[in-house]
């Protein structure tokens, strides 16, 4: 597409998410979804601080159905897309991700907050801390395959961001395009 061509596209987005990512966000995503022409390109254009990484999956896997079936989908950044944000950044190629000038993208590492209280057999106690620890683990496997996604294409490897994830990585626009992470900023 022609530069001039997909500015025109990209500032008239059809679906347009602000606020946390939630059920409430994925309701509301779903409903100008259904509201979208059913024909040309699409612009997802969102705004978060973060939210619910599950979520950001499902909404994801929703474009990646659209796609391909062979609908083009176009993500649009507009001021901070953190955390769950860029995971669902993540669920499209770099070649469809765009930002606004001066927006900044949040990777960091999934976060628990679990009480484990040990009662009973000792057996149940060791059971209670394995199905803890494959929660965890089964965690980490899906943080680091949106890591893998969100480095497909670029030229950030999955390592740096497994990396710098632990100490909350703040991507500027212009870092993010210098760094083949978006297609470009508009």
């Amino acid at each position: 597409m022609e530069k001039q061509d997909r500015q025109t596209v990209l500032t008239a987005p059809q679906l347009r998410l602000m606020g946390s990512v939630d059920e409430a966000m994925y309701a509301e995503f779903r409903n100008q979804l259904s509201a979208a022409p059913k024909e040309g390109p699409l612009v997802v254009a969102l705004t978060t601080l973060g939210g619910n990484p599950e979520i950001a999956r499902a909404m994801a896997d929703d474009i990646r159905l659209l796609r391909e079936a062979g609908r083009t989908i176009y993500f649009l950044g507009k001021a901070a897309v953190y955390s769950a944000g860029a995971t669902f950044m993540a669920g499209f190629p770099v070649e469809c991700r765009f930002l606004t000038r001066d927006t900044t993208l949040l990777v960091h590492e999934r976060q628990i907050a679990k009480t484990i209280n040990l009662s009973g057999p000792l057996r149940s106690c060791i059971a209670q801390l394995k199905a803890a620890l494959n929660e965890i683990d089964q965690s980490i496997a899906i943080e680091e395959a949106g890591f893998r996604s969100l480095a497909d294409g670029s030229e950030v490897d999955f390592e740096e961001i497994r990396d710098k994830a632990p100490d909350n990585w703040y991507i500027g626009s212009e870092e993010a395009k210098r760094r083949g992470l978006i297609s470009d900023i508009i």
